[in-house]
């Protein structure tokens, strides 16, 4: 299967040349903005009238997405434009739903997970500079306050416009790619068994799955433009999943290890991923959903040209060898038993819930320690 990268750089530049888009608030990461080259495939109309914000944390923090909305009414944009990975997606999705005047709330409304807009400020074209996240395709958006991760989740969050560049993603560093990508297919399996699945989702997961399995290793090691460009559609495919679906253990356990130690998103997933694969395989009769958890498990083994689950086990553990995703805990400097209390505080509940087995605290306390 192969993807036909159909995002033009006409198109991008026809849409933001409209005389509509007079002012355009861009918001990048400096890092991904200069090392993709992304400063020198944009080129904008000199009529246009460009803010440039450059992220500055590594995780998406209410404290600057507070400085974001400031600026942005500063500004006042006629169209926001973000051009990075996930948490640059994300600033740039709820900053396209919240009128800053009327932010006073807001953190009280993250935290309570209330809807934080009923209506679009801003219309917002979203370019992703790593192949993973698919935050272009998905209705939710993450938060960190103090250091606790929130999602927010609303129809309006997903961009207007959206546009796939492969050269933006082929230069990476090999460790962006490696969690990034390693992402993208957790993200692809996790869909294929959460609660919320269904047919459309289970389609978006297997095509991106395709694609992400048989390009993610040479996109690593021998980067070119086909696996480029088959890894960001796989991405696309796997946040249209999700964005059904949602994910499930694997995911709602990450989110501490990056508050806590800074570990890349998609490196977190990586930790406990067959770990929770073989933890549910092992309790398949006591699942609560509504479709046969074995056939769904049986879809991901022919995907990883497996039969059984140890093989599939094996499958994931290789995978992460190649891609350098290191799982030994003292490797990173993470004492798991001094850290396992804070860690279980700080798990993602919402997400917990979408995984086909109930998991309690023990059952993540032995998966951890495992």
């Amino acid at each position: 299967m192969n993807f036909v990268d159909n995002s033009k750089i006409s198109d991008f530049k026809k849409l933001l040349d409209k005389k509509k888009n007079q002012k355009i608030f861009l918001i990048t990461g400096k890092n991904s903005f200069y090392k993709s080259k992304a400063n020198k495939f944009f080129r904008f109309s000199k009529d246009k009238v460009i803010k440039y914000y450059f992220k500055v944390t590594k995780l998406p923090e209410f404290k600057e997405l507070s400085v974001i909305l400031k600026e942005v009414e500063k500004f006042k944009p006629d169209i926001i434009l973000a051009i990075g990975g996930g948490a640059v997606i994300d600033y740039a999705k709820i900053v396209s739903i919240v009128d800053y005047r009327l932010s006073k709330n807001l953190k009280f409304k993250l935290v309570n997970y209330e809807n934080i807009s009923k209506r679009k400020i801003y219309p917002l074209v979203a370019v992703p500079t790593t192949a993973g996240a698919g935050a272009e395709a998905t209705s939710n958006a993450v938060i960190y306050i103090n250091k606790i991760k929130y999602s927010v989740e609303n129809s309006l969050l997903i961009p207007e416009y959206f546009f796939l560049f492969s050269n933006l993603i082929i230069n990476n560093p090999f460790n962006l790619k490696s969690s990034a990508g390693f992402d993208a297919i957790a993200q692809g399996v996790e869909s294929l068994i959460s609660m919320k699945s269904n047919k459309s989702s289970v389609s978006f997961a297997k095509k991106s799955l395709k694609l992400s399995l048989n390009n993610y290793l040479s996109f690593l090691h021998k980067p070119n433009n086909e696996n480029s460009k088959n890894m960001l559609f796989a991405s696309h495919l796997a946040g249209k999943a999700i964005n059904i679906s949602k994910t499930t253990g694997p995911h709602a356990v990450s989110y501490p290890f990056s508050a806590m130690f800074g570990l890349d998103h998609g490196h977190a997933v990586s930790l406990t991923i067959e770990k929770f694969l073989l933890f549910n395989f092992k309790n398949i009769n006591h699942s609560k959903s509504k479709f046969n958890l074995l056939d769904r498990y049986k879809i991901i083994f022919k995907l990883f040209d497996v039969t059984n689950i140890g093989e599939l086990n094996d499958k994931i553990k290789f995978f992460k060898r190649k891609a350098k995703l290191i799982d030994d805990y003292s490797k990173l400097g993470i004492n798991i038993n001094k850290s396992m209390n804070k860690i279980l505080n700080q798990i993602s509940e919402l997400r917990l819930k979408n995984n086909p087995i109930r998991v309690k605290k023990n059952d993540i306390r032995e998966i951890l320690n495992d």
